[in-house]
């Protein structure tokens, strides 16, 4: 998140979550070589829906009420809910203590990487950078928001 402007938005710490948690989301290189390896440093399917629902409340109400703040415009709010919705369905089936092999074998889970994937490229682009890079260490992600370091 190396080119993502901060001064103009509003609450950018928040946006800057919400934008680790779909691009981890929505790599399912990242997901292979990284979640299911158990490589330290980056979390996992919960950390990264903690991070996109935590100081949101996407899990409650729309990313709509967010447009001028987090968001740009209503697009962008609108394929945020949409990968929201999917990922918290998968969630609420396989429960949130799931490994992470139950996430990724759920049948819906394509589809909710491909949502993540929309709303990341989306967010990514608009903030000038390219979405095809790798997802930053919860560690580089606290060091830009001035957020705790990622746990042991």
């Amino acid at each position: 998140m190396d080119g993502m402007p901060f001064s103009d938005m509003p609450w950018w710490r928040w946006r800057s979550n919400v934008r680790s948690a779909l691009h981890m989301l929505s790599d399912p290189t990242f997901q292979q070589h990284t979640w299911l390896t158990g490589r330290p440093g980056y979390g996992d399917v919960t950390d990264a829906v903690y991070r996109l629902v935590e100081d949101t409340w996407l899990d409650n109400w729309s990313a709509e009420k967010y447009v001028g703040t987090i968001f740009r415009d209503a697009q962008e709010a609108q394929l945020v809910d949409l990968a929201v919705l999917r990922v918290l369905r998968i969630m609420h089936q396989v429960g949130a203590d799931a490994p992470v092999t139950a996430y990724v074998a759920h049948p819906g889970w394509p589809d909710a990487v491909r949502a993540a994937r929309e709303a990341h490229v989306a967010l990514a682009t608009a903030d000038g950078e390219d979405p095809d890079t790798a997802p930053h260490s919860l560690d580089a992600l606290a060091a830009l928001t001035g957020g705790p370091s990622a746990p042991a």
